[in-house]
């Protein structure tokens, strides 16, 4: 059975910093890209960073880019493997509900964790 399974969103102040990690299980590791995205509530989901698998390359979306890193801890096994993203300098904007992603032969998503940063 394939599962995303995020956790650490909660509540921060503005400047503040949070690590979500998306637990990943059921699917080849190395064959899919791991990516972070968000939804703010009435805006569309959209990207906020990824990491591929295979050669560690990573994406950020320029909103985030130097506030959010985003790594990985593969599991020797492949039973349980791991995405972070460490988020740092948050604002209020990036209030939203983080979805956890892997993309490869086919596409799954975790059923989202919420972070609300005040102003």
């Amino acid at each position: 059975e394939v599962q995303l399974v995020e956790s650490g969103g909660g509540l921060v102040q503005a400047g503040g910093s949070l690590r979500l990690s998306c637990a990943a299980s059921g699917f080849t590791f190395d064959d899919y890209a791991i990516g972070w995205f968000r939804q703010a509530p009435g805006k569309e989901r959209e990207g906020v960073s990824c990491i591929r698998s295979s050669d560690g390359s990573t994406y950020y979306a320029d909103g985030v880019k130097g506030r959010f890193t985003i790594s990985r801890d593969s599991a020797k096994n492949n039973v349980r493997n791991t995405v972070y993203l460490q988020m740092t300098s948050l604002k209020p904007e990036d209030t939203a509900v983080y979805y956890c992603n892997a993309d490869g032969s086919r596409d799954y998503w975790g059923q989202g964790t919420q972070v609300t940063v005040s102003s």
